[in-house]
């Protein structure tokens, strides 16, 4: 004995005929509300995150484990892994005639990327202070150098994010031109590891038509939504 889907008064009335069910099913699924979908929750389980020369080839897909040459890996960073803000400001049009803005346009616009950065190299310590490189300063001894200067200039970069979510999804963010805006303060102390805490603000794109940031999905919740190719 089955449940038929509920009569016009809302109760649900029993039915006997075992061929019912596909047809329930059916009706369930028609009605079942589809915004609702566990299987399209993502988490950032882990990840990396890379940098290059602005120019420098990107993936335009996800079947190579590595990115290409140019890129480099900043190694660990800390468990809060990525934070990304979008963020804009508007100013209002007003009239005569209304009390409320005719129109609103947007002054201002960004794209920001913070992060913490847990080793220290050659690559991570002038990113984080804003260019410069590391140089030996005695091969014999095996000493480095690297100098802060009063004017770093501006160190634009490309970055990428990646990240997956088991072992069949994986996304990868590329932002072509960036350089870092905001530096957090560098705690150093015996109670946890050096933190180069960023804040990476997306800059124009070099040609009007190019996108700000890119994001690549290997993902089968976009496979309904996504328009077919062009044959």
């Amino acid at each position: 004995m089955t449940k038929a889907p509920p009569a016009p008064g809302g109760a649900f009335v029993m039915h006997h005929d075992p061929l019912f069910i596909p047809v329930f099913i059916t009706l369930f699924k028609e009605n079942h509300m589809p915004g609702m979908n566990p299987s399209e929750i993502r988490v950032a389980g882990t990840g990396r995150i890379l940098i290059a020369k602005p120019g420098t080839s990107a993936p335009t897909d996800l079947s190579t484990a590595e990115w290409g040459a140019g890129w480099r890996d900043l190694g660990y960073t800390s468990t809060d892994g990525v934070k990304f803000g979008r963020k804009g400001k508007t100013a209002n049009v007003d009239t005569w005639q209304s009390l409320t803005p005719a129109r609103t346009i947007y002054t201002e616009r960004e794209l920001t990327v913070k992060f913490g950065m847990l080793q220290l190299n050659e690559d991570t310590l002038p990113f984080f202070f804003g260019g410069g490189t590391v140089a030996e300063s005695d091969p014999k001894t095996s000493v480095y150098k690297y100098d802060i200067k009063t004017d770093q200039g501006e160190d634009e970069r490309a970055l990428g994010v990646e990240f997956s979510d088991g072992a069949d999804i994986k996304y990868r963010i590329i932002i072509p031109r960036g350089l870092v805006t905001v530096q957090d303060d560098m705690d150093l102390n015996r109670k946890g590891a050096i933190k180069l805490g960023v804040t990476f603000t997306a800059l124009a794109p070099q040609k009007q038509d190019d996108p700000l940031a890119t994001w690549l999905m290997k993902d089968a919740a976009y496979a309904a939504s996504a328009p077919a190719p062009a044959k």
